[in-house]
This record gives C-alpha cells, structure tokens and sequence, in this order.
C-alpha cells in the first residue's frame, strides 16, 4: 500500500514530537534572568568604575558600550561565549555582549572563505537585520521628534 503524502506528513510531525527536546521553560527563564542581569552587573561595574576614576557621565556610556562589546568578542573568539550562550539562553543574546557574539561568530566560521568574501560578506549575516531596523527606526524617531517640535 502506497503512503498518501498526508500520511507522511502525520508520520513525520509524529516523529519530530517524540525525539524534540523537551524544555523546562520555568527554569530556561530563570537562567536567562540570572545571567542577563549578571552581564548587566558586569556593564554597571565599568559605569561606577568610570565614572569614579573621573570620565565625564556624558561619555561613560560610550566607555561601558566599548568595554563589554569587546569582552563579548573576545569570550566569543575563545569559545566561552557559545557556552554561556547554551546555558542561559535569550538571556546573552539581549545584553550588548550579544550584540558583540553576533558579529564575531559569523566572521570566526566564514573566515576560511577569506577576509573579504568570508569575513568581510558574512559578518553582518545576524546582526545585519538589526543594525537596518535599529538605524531605520531611529531616523523614523528622530524625524518624528524634529516634526513635534517645529509646533
């Protein structure tokens, strides 16, 4: 008797169900929670640190944004990033760290296609749509405001 391509889709959405993993989502998000705010201790250590070793408060968030930016490279770069990333989840992708994982990543594994098609093309692959989007809205925003307050 010949399978009718409903009964293989049945058949396959059966299989899929039983071999997924399950997840415990009460402690996935207990996970992301603790170690998000962790990273966010971490960016708030470097604004006190700053700012008591007298940066001015206008320029501290710049300092912070360069500092965890490149301690989320360089635990991408030697590989501590993608571990903490299994453990807590969406909890790194949220802190700028995130941001940070998301460009060293596709330019750590594209990088033997060469700097320019590899590196260089493939290293805006994840963090690309956010920069667009992120860039979009905020001249959307800014243009918005200019509007309100020529009245």
């Amino acid at each position: 008797m010949k399978k009718t391509e409903k009964d293989i889709k049945k058949e396959f959405q059966k299989l899929t169900t039983e071999t997924e993993p399950k997840s415990n989502i009460l402690k996935d998000c207990f996970y992301a929670f603790i170690v998000g705010g962790i990273i966010c201790d971490i960016g708030q250590f470097f604004n006190n640190y700053f700012l008591s070793k007298g940066v001015p408060k206008e320029e501290v968030g710049t300092y912070v944004a360069v500092v965890m930016v490149f301690i989320g490279a360089l635990l991408t770069g030697v590989g501590i990033y993608d571990r903490i990333a299994n453990f807590a989840g969406a909890g790194t992708v949220v802190p700028i760290t995130g941001f940070a994982n998301s460009i060293v990543s596709p330019a750590m594994e594209f990088k033997k296609e060469g700097y320019v098609f590899g590196v260089g093309a493939k290293m805006f692959t994840i963090a690309g749509p956010v920069l667009v989007y992120g860039i979009s809205t905020s001249v959307i925003v800014g243009i918005i405001h200019y509007l309100i307050s020529l009245f």
